[in-house]
């Protein structure tokens, strides 16, 4: 049975009394500092309460159940938080995945194809019709210059004249779509 000044305790002296057992006690639960010093503040409080409205036997008995259960109670919200985040990880990782996936699929080509096709097309058709042939015969059918200069019965440099103005004119019209 405890003693009259025992039953009266002051908050002061059941921190001294109990403090540093019940940090030690959470710590090992916890393995968090800060975390047990905040549960054996918030409990000491709470036995300070208790003691102060009823007659407490064995407060030291009473301090130890509501630490435990301060100590579970934070260990169930760290094991939540942790599946949470291991989820969100998860997630992320897949999501980060599907859009590396996508990124390295991705052909600007391929998208941009018959875009390219018609501003060609176009470039190619606003072309004085000698420039437009000669451009033709060199990219799409592969003809050498030479032969391009006897099938126009003219000389190689006129030829590869209208190829560069083909050429510039093309540059100019895909600016957008050339890279640098």
């Amino acid at each position: 049975m405890l003693t009259e000044h025992e039953m009266h305790l002051t908050f002061s002296e059941i921190y001294t009394r109990y403090y540093a057992k019940a940090l030690l006690f959470v710590r090992s639960y916890v393995r968090d500092g800060m975390a047990a010093e905040d549960i054996v503040s918030e409990s000491m409080i709470k036995l300070w309460e208790t003691v102060r409205k009823e007659t407490v036997t064995h407060p030291h008995a009473l301090l130890l159940s509501i630490l435990k259960n301060a100590a579970l109670n934070y260990l169930k919200h760290q094991d939540v938080r942790q599946e949470a985040e291991e989820k969100l990880a998860s997630w992320m990782a897949g999501d980060l995945k599907y859009r590396i996936n996508t990124l390295e699929a991705c052909n600007p080509e391929e998208i941009y194809s018959s875009e390219i096709t018609q501003i060609v097309e176009k470039t190619l058709s606003s072309l004085p019709p000698q420039t437009r042939r000669i451009f033709e015969m060199r990219r799409y059918d592969a003809r050498p210059v030479k032969e391009i200069a006897a099938l126009f019965a003219t000389n190689p440099k006129t030829v590869e004249y209208h190829l560069t103005r083909a050429l510039k004119a093309l540059r100019k019209a895909l600016k957008d779509y050339l890279i640098t």
